[in-house]
């Protein structure tokens, strides 16, 4: 049976699948379905553990099979999937999809990998514009495990959708459904790009919320170690991991490489897409929003009371949603090709605002951490990843490090 589905606003989907116990590279045991576990615990929250800003990617191929490797950031029961086609043109239909335990490489840790649902359907499609949740999975999933999410797309034309920089490796198997196989055998190709799938959400201990960064290339975690999570938004993950204090333990990175706030280029503005990417995401409590550079290196550029004006909307909207945003400092970054004098006293005015306007309901000073004291328009070198622009994995650390954790929570 294939159900039809209208863009996200439209539907919604329930039902019930199972899962198996499993343990993932020498993290905590993840279980699905396992004895003595509850399916569901009587007070649970949905809460986003896994995000990436869907955009246009290259052209939608029929007959695939995509395996997306995923780390959670919450733990809870009740996995499901978002499945994008945010930019599709066509409907998009997805044959089959399956969750399990990744292994290594393209395989999936045996015993691990279970069918997902759709409104108890296999399959879906999904309209153009659209999304689609897939059905709770019982059992639960340990916070920063490792997940594989491998989805057949039987039908599709146009532009897929997707997440360029992954700094993942996921897998393609070229020809023919293969979601339900743990082996890798058909997984032959590989891509950072990270198809159709946007979401992983899980039901927390009630009370439990999620913070998601908003951002552009440094948010994404270019110039970071690959196959590593070390992204500065991996990095806050596992410090909220381990506050006890801290009821924010979701984190979704909605970062995208070349990401401007005012105008359309790499991925649309943050303000066009602020409400699929952040608005939407379960168990949203907090916003850290850091873009803005790419506003600024812009020709032309915009002024400083333009990309200001810009930072007012996100936060109206964010705050009529009930969310909280924490502004981050733009970083410096003399010494990229696009660096210019007047680019430098944009960048100090926006963040004079930031840091005193009171507009935030916290400030996460990156320009602070990261910048050179001899030379402040510089990032320091020992966390410079020598294009002048991206922070290294040091950098993305102390990036993270730099988050008061409690400055987070705001009461709205």
């Amino acid at each position: 049976m294939n159900r039809t589905v209208l863009p996200l606003r439209a539907s919604r989907a329930i039902a019930v699948v199972a899962l198996a116990l499993a343990t993932v590279l020498g993290a905590p045991a993840v279980s699905f379905g396992s004895s003595g576990l509850p399916d569901r615990p009587a007070a649970t929250t949905p809460v986003v553990t896994w995000g990436a800003s869907a955009d246009r990617l290259d052209a939608a191929v029929p007959d695939q099979t995509h395996r997306i490797v995923v780390r959670t950031s919450a733990g809870g029961s009740g996995l499901r999937v978002r499945l994008s086609n945010a930019f599709g043109e066509q409907p998009v239909t997805f044959g089959r999809a399956y969750a399990g335990v990744r292994g290594s490489g393209a395989a999936v840790a045996a015993g691990t990998n279970r069918a997902l649902s759709f409104g108890g359907a296999a399959s879906v499609t999904v309209a153009p514009g659209g999304s689609v949740y897939s059905d709770p999975l019982p059992g639960t999933v340990a916070p920063q495990s490792d997940l594989a999410v491998s989805v057949y797309v039987r039908n599709a034309a146009g532009t897929a959708t997707g997440h360029r920089m992954g700094l993942q490796t996921s897998y393609i198997a070229p020809a023919g459904d293969h979601a339900a196989e743990e082996s890798a055998a058909a997984f032959t190709q590989q891509t950072g790009f990270r198809f159709y799938l946007d979401a992983v959400v899980v039901d927390a201990p009630s009370g439990t919320g999620a913070v998601v960064a908003l951002g552009d290339s440094i948010t994404d975690g270019a110039i970071s170690t690959a196959n590593a999570n070390r992204r500065w938004p991996d990095f806050l993950a596992g410090r909220l991991r381990n506050d006890p204090r801290s009821t924010l333990k979701g984190v979704a990175n909605e970062g995208i490489s070349g990401n401007k706030v005012l105008s359309d280029g790499a991925g649309v503005s943050a303000l066009k897409r602020l409400d699929r990417d952040v608005l939407s995401q379960r168990g949203l409590r907090t916003v850290i929003l850091l873009e803005g550079v790419n506003d600024i290196k812009a020709t032309p550029a915009p002024t400083a009371a333009q990309l200001i004006d810009a930072y007012r909307r996100i936060i109206e909207r964010s705050h009529a949603a009930g969310v909280c945003v924490a502004g981050a400092t733009v970083m410096p970054y003399e010494g990229w090709y696009e660096w210019n004098a007047g680019g430098e006293a944009i960048r100090q005015e926006v963040n004079a605002f930031i840091r005193g306007s009171g507009a935030f309901d916290a400030v996460v000073d990156f320009d602070a951490a990261v910048k050179d004291p001899a030379a402040p328009a510089k990032i320091l070198p020992a966390y410079d990843s020598g294009d002048h622009l991206h922070p290294n994995d040091a950098g993305m650390k102390v990036m993270a490090d730099a988050i008061d954790l409690r400055s987070l929570r705001c009461a709205r």
